[in-house]
């Protein structure tokens, strides 16, 4: 082995460790700070704290990010990628509205008993949340609602609109499932029903049907 081969060997090593290093200390800020978010809540977290759960220090911490927006997105990022995310995708597939919704809500359902104290305390705390994980969240809910409400032709009714969006929130899910003590199921149900009234009282039909199949729109 030459000279110069091996003095590049063990440098070759040594940035690959010290790259290895600084991404474990990255993770465990944000394992930390995901723990915190989801026990103490974002607005109770502070950047102490994590550097103590960590094991560095708040430098340290700044140096892999460099402010709070930085070190939350990667940690919803984060949360986010250990989920088992709604798949809006599949709930296109059905083209019954009826059909869409049910299978929409109870998507999204699990998704909210899954990550409930992550979600409760992050709405809770909105106030602490940076503007932008914030405004990804809003878009995100404008895409499942557009998704449900698709499947009627007049989609920008205002009012069965507002239902379906009010059926699709965790608000209404930990309502229903925590308050009041239903299943989920049960909450789907609930739902669908309340949406299926909407649509019958102002008339709501969907492409290529004089209605939906228990509303008086669609006798004879």
């Amino acid at each position: 082995m030459g000279d110069q081969q091996r003095s590049t060997t063990p440098r070759g090593y040594e940035m690959r460790k010290r790259a290895e290093d600084v991404g474990r200390t990255r993770q465990r800020i944000i394992e930390a700070a995901v723990h915190l978010h989801g026990t103490a809540g974002p607005a109770s977290t502070s950047i102490a704290a994590i550097a103590e759960r960590a094991g560095v220090t708040r430098l340290t911490v700044y140096r892999h990010f460099p402010d709070e927006k930085a070190l939350f997105e990667a940690c919803s990022g984060h949360w986010l990628s250990r989920q088992q995310l709604p798949r809006p995708e599949r709930w296109s597939a059905f083209e019954s509205p009826l059909e869409r919704l049910t299978a929409g809500l109870a998507d999204l359902y699990r998704f909210y008993r899954a990550g409930e104290q992550m979600l409760t305390l992050v709405i809770r705390d909105q106030h602490a949340v940076p503007e932008s994980v914030r405004d990804a969240r809003a878009e995100m809910s404008r895409k499942y609602v557009e998704v449900l409400a698709g499947a009627w032709s007049e989609a920008d009714a205002p009012l069965p609109r507002a239902v379906i969006g009010h059926a699709a929130s965790f608000s209404t899910w930990r309502s229903l499932c925590r308050e009041q003590g239903l299943t989920d199921d049960e909450a789907v149900e609930a739902m669908v029903t309340l949406v299926e009234a909407v649509d019958a009282k102002v008339g709501w039909p969907p492409p290529g049907s004089s209605g939906l199949g228990g509303s008086p729109r669609g006798r004879a």
